[in-house]
């Protein structure tokens, strides 16, 4: 790697690997799934396309990204090793952690709806177990991400089409702040618009607190 801290503890060797600016964001990307490079470039606003490449060499020499054929054509995308995958544990950690950060709104930040497919899980995750599995639609920034809840937890992904018990529109932060739990759907009346059954929504962004 470009840097150590030469330090025989756990964290700073994990840091070694990730610590640099951009890595755990673009493990974030392939959190989603495997992309392309032009892909990651999209979904990392902000990011130098030399440094990116840096980046992606640096975790590839590490073990945590691979590259692979796509499953379809003859392209290369990216993909976290199943070492890498293991990462998924302490990012979604640090989002639930990084709640206070949020609250104040996006101001000037970019933000994109694909985002939420590594959030929300992280957020809803933490939250009681649904009683009552459903599908719900989240509608951020024209984009439509679907929800499905179980008994067994949640998974979070771009709709594919299926049927859904209620679809929700709501700016982003507002969304955030259901997942985190620091906003409550009657807090949140004119901000945010309900097609479909509500109980299914407050199931999931509201349950009830365990017997």
């Amino acid at each position: 790697m470009s840097r150590s801290y030469g330090q025989y503890c756990g964290l700073a060797r994990a840091l070694d690997v990730v610590g640099d600016r951009w890595n755990l964001l673009i493990v974030r990307q392939l959190l989603m799934a495997p992309a392309r490079y032009r892909e990651l470039l999209d979904g990392l606003p902000g990011v130098a396309t030399n440094l990116l490449a840096d980046r992606l060499r640096d975790l590839e020499t590490a073990g945590v990204v691979e590259r692979r054929l796509a499953e379809e054509g003859n392209a290369i995308v990216y993909a976290l090793t199943p070492w890498g995958a293991g990462l998924r544990e302490p990012v979604e950690g640090l989002i639930r952690w990084s709640t206070p950060l949020m609250v104040r709104g996006p101001g000037g930040d970019r933000f994109r709806a694909e985002w939420l497919v590594v959030a929300l899980p992280a957020l809803l995750g933490d939250k009681p177990a649904v009683r009552r599995p459903s599908t719900l639609g989240i509608a951020v920034d024209g984009h439509l991400l679907q929800v499905a809840a179980t008994r067994s937890g949640i998974a979070v992904s771009p709709h594919d089409g299926r049927d859904l018990d209620a679809v929700v529109r709501a700016d982003a932060s507002i969304v955030l702040g259901l997942a985190a739990g620091v906003l409550d759907l009657d807090d949140t009346r004119g901000l945010v618009d309900i097609d479909g059954d509500e109980a299914a929504v407050r199931a999931v962004f509201n349950p009830p607190a365990p017997s």
